[in-house]
């Protein structure tokens, strides 16, 4: 009796690996009342090298996305104002020095900050991400070769980084601009408008910057037919009005780098959830 309790606790099996299945699952020991012939267990296949497992859920590995900041700070004249095309059988300015806060806080230092800080969060869920423009010290790129680079990468999508600049009494809050006549037509349209619409659910959510109130009338969204950076793009491509920069409010959220990265996880959260 002695032995047989000993050997009962000699073969007690090891605490179950919550990732694993537990052995009774795949294959049963045979019953003692059964025939002598051993029952041989079917041996589990091995997953192929080349099979990966699928991302994690907000995960970006793979992805290719490029942020566009707009403008640049330096606003030498004679280049910001030659005409380029427009993406819609017009022509427009090369491009323009932005707005400001009312304390002088430049719109494209704004954007530098903001596009970099979501560079960031994008690159740590695993996105290869690329910015139309090297630093803040620069005059371009031209509005009609924004889109270029997500052209050229087939990026997964274009993100524009603004921040707007009424000086309308009560006018505040986010907006998201939208091409009525883009490069890669009605598909890629329509790819940007879900986009468009999960951005604006999620900032919406997580970052306190409510949407905008004269623009969009209570959607925050702006169908446009004039933004070149988005009329040349082939790839879903949507522009940020972050927020409304002479309004006081808006202006102490865009200026904090506490805010600008919750709004970069924001950003981040709704391209996550596009592209899942």
């Amino acid at each position: 009796m002695l032995a047989a309790l000993l050997l009962t606790s000699c073969a007690a099996a090891p605490p179950a690996d919550p990732e694993r299945p537990s052995p009774a699952a795949t294959s049963a020991a045979p019953s003692p009342a059964s025939s002598s012939t051993p029952t041989q267990a079917t041996p589990t296949k091995a997953p192929s090298p080349s099979q990966s497992a699928p991302p994690a859920a907000g995960r970006l590995d793979g992805r290719v996305i490029v942020i566009d900041p707009g403008h640049n700070r330096n606003s030498d004249g004679p280049f910001i104002r030659h005409k380029v095309p427009a993406g819609n059988g017009k022509t427009k300015p090369c491009n323009s020095t932005g707005t400001a806060t009312n304390a002088d806080y430049a719109e494209h230092a704004y954007n530098w900050a903001q596009a970099n800080a979501l560079a960031k969060e994008l690159r740590e869920r695993g996105a290869t991400v690329r910015l139309t423009r090297a630093d803040d010290a620069g005059n371009g790129p031209c509005v009609n070769t924004r889109a270029s680079l997500a052209n050229q990468l087939h990026a997964d999508l274009l993100i524009s980084i603004h921040a707007d600049g009424s000086f309308s009494k009560g006018a505040r809050g986010f907006h998201v601009i939208l091409s009525t006549v883009m490069a890669g037509g009605s598909g890629v349209e329509a790819e940007s408008k879900k986009l468009a619409e999960q951005i604006r659910s999620v900032l919406t959510a997580q970052t306190g910057m409510p949407r905008s109130t004269y623009i969009g009338r209570g959607t925050a969204l702006s169908p446009r037919s004039d933004i070149a950076t988005l009329n040349f793009a082939k790839v879903p491509a949507v522009m940020m009005e972050m927020g409304n920069m002479r309004n006081a409010k808006d202006a102490a959220l865009l200026t904090s780098s506490a805010w600008r990265t919750k709004a970069a996880t924001a950003l981040a959260d709704a391209i996550s959830e596009f592209l899942d």
